[in-house]
């Protein structure tokens, strides 16, 4: 953590985990839904999880001064907003970018964060150990923050193409209590690592697999309905992992016709290693479907893929 500002965030998590905080973020159609009739907070979980205006009073001088040095309230007339959302994973607090994530440099976190965090923990002590897992696209560090609860001696890289978004994966890191860390702001995979850092020898990644029209680096997966990312990572993994090594990939496919073409393609792309893709969830972001760029999908399925070099 750096500055003033950074501090002062840790110090409001760890103030909203000290008396119990916990709030499970959901999608973002049933957040609308959840606060439709609701114009205000009523209380601290309205504030930091439902993003919903307040008063000063519904939060007290403490919260309201280390917003402030956060760096992290905003004005809406006579009331307040947070421009950050604490969300819950496990014991852990995840500190992430306010409903609605709007914005270019948007850092999110939601139910493909809770599957993804899942599918580690359940794939993870399977294989191993490994000594340096390197999370691709980050964002708030809820993969590698899952990944180091299990593989809790391992040294982790956090990579992401936004800033923003490693500067808080690096307060979610501190607050977790975790082990050696390093972030690089890039692509996918640092050109150099520390030289006190092991080899990678895996990878995890939860890329953006939407077709987004707004080109929100969150959530736009390119071409293939959303699926160019995912398959340019399954690429570097290919490349960049030794025998041995493994890549575990949470990610969406556009079905068409009953296909999952990203199936085919991502073993096309692993040939050299042992690949194991099963569907987690059938149906998600099923109101994508209406947008005419989707016009042949009929269902997006969120996938894992655990592949072992040889």
């Amino acid at each position: 953590m750096n500055g003033d500002s950074d501090r002062a965030l840790a110090t409001l998590i760890a103030i909203l985990k000290a008396n119990g905080y916990h709030f499970i973020t959901p999608t973002p159609a049933t957040h609308a839904r959840a606060t439709a009739r609701r114009t205000r907070a009523r209380d601290i979980r309205d504030v930091f999880g439902w993003s919903l205006p307040f008063s000063g009073d519904v939060i007290g001088p403490e919260l309201t001064e280390l917003m402030m040095r956060a760096a992290v309230l905003e004005q809406r007339g006579e009331l307040f907003a947070s421009r950050v959302r604490i969300s819950s994973l496990g014991d852990d607090l995840i500190v992430h970018s306010a409903y609605p994530t709007t914005q270019q440099d948007a850092v999110f976190f939601g139910p493909d964060s809770y599957r993804f965090a899942s599918f580690l923990r359940a794939e993870l002590p399977r294989l191993g150990p490994y000594t340096h897992i390197l999370d691709i696209g980050a964002g708030a560090g809820a993969g590698a923050i899952a990944a180091a609860r299990v593989a809790p001696d391992a040294y982790f890289t956090l990579t992401d193409i936004n800033p923003h978004a490693l500067r808080l994966a690096a307060i979610n890191w501190v607050m977790a209590h975790l082990g050696p860390v390093y972030f690089a702001v890039c692509d996918a995979i640092p050109d150099d690592l520390p030289d006190h850092a092991p080899p990678v020898d895996c990878i995890i990644a939860n890329p953006p697999y939407i077709a987004d029209p707004a080109h929100r680096a969150y959530r736009d997966g390119g071409a293939m309905h959303g699926a160019e990312v995912s398959l340019a990572w399954a690429r570097l993994a290919a490349e960049r992992l030794p025998s041995g090594g493994a890549f575990l990939l949470y990610t969406g496919s556009a079905i068409v016709n009953g296909e999952d073409r990203l199936k085919g393609v991502l073993h096309e792309t692993l040939r050299d290693f042992e690949v194991s893709y099963r569907e987690l969830d059938p149906d998600v972001f099923g109101e994508e479907l209406e947008r005419p760029d989707y016009a042949d999908v009929e269902r997006i399925a969120a996938v894992g893929c655990v592949a072992m070099k040889s």
